[in-house]
């Protein structure tokens, strides 16, 4: 208790004095009397301000798409070379547009692989001399692929010999019991029917060579031909032996 006591004694006089240094200070307002000048906005303000460097509304640099900035490269390109300024809203003009023509290839590219189709008929020109041939079940005994080669072969439609020559390959096979020929089988089918190592070589090499050109699309000319027949050939040398 004399403790606490002693702590309000000696804080008294310090709070006294600080009480009485507040009361003698004295407080002034000063009033700025000085003139005051308005300025205005000029009346070409909107076209002084107009140019790109002021429109924050375009995206530029590293906030732009990959797109974008390739556009805005082209467009600085040609302004610089060639002295042609390009509008500023062509750009987005331009990137929409180029956007929509990917969205269209993307949904007809998704349509055509619905439908089955290679995606790569798109790109290349439809041979117009390839006739329609349909194989069903048991009828290639029936079909005269030597007739059908050689009618290629005179229109220079030596794509269309080939899938003959392997169409006849196959009947070879199925004739010479190397094989059980059906119309759903897929080469790798018959490549694991063929026993005879020597024949299932060579099968091997002309359905390689068939899937490349007619399923590649692949054109030949007479001598890429030339050497392709010679392939069949050799491998109905070894079915007939």
């Amino acid at each position: 208790m004399r403790t606490f006591i002693l702590y309000i004694l000696l804080l008294l006089p310090a709070v006294i004095f600080s009480q009485s240094k507040t009361d003698s200070v004295k407080y002034t307002i000063q009033i700025d009397s000085s003139k005051i000048n308005i300025k205005e906005f000029s009346e070409n303000l909107n076209e002084k301000y107009s140019s790109r460097e002021f429109d924050y509304s375009i995206k530029d640099g590293e906030s732009q798409n990959l797109l974008a900035r390739f556009l805005s490269w082209i467009f600085k390109w040609l302004n610089d070379t060639f002295g042609i300024e390009i509008p500023e809203n062509a750009g987005l003009i331009l990137e929409i547009v180029i956007y929509v023509l990917l969205g269209l290839l993307a949904i007809y590219l998704l349509i055509r692989f619905l439908l089955g189709e290679k995606a790569s008929g798109f790109f290349v020109k439809k041979d117009k001399h390839i006739a329609p041939l349909e194989i069903q079940e048991e009828n290639i005994e029936k079909i005269d692929f030597d007739h059908l080669i050689k009618n290629a072969v005179e229109q220079n439609n030596y794509r269309l010999a080939v899938r003959y020559l392997y169409l006849k390959t196959l009947k070879n096979l199925s004739q010479a019991k190397v094989i059980d020929w059906h119309f759903e089988k897929t080469n790798s089918d018959y490549y694991n029917e063929i026993e005879n190592e020597e024949i299932k070589y060579e099968y091997k090499k002309v359905s390689y060579l068939y899937d490349y050109v007619w399923y590649g699309e692949f054109n030949l000319d007479a001598s890429s031909f030339k050497d392709a027949n010679r392939r069949f050939n050799n491998l109905e040398k070894l079915i007939n032996r």
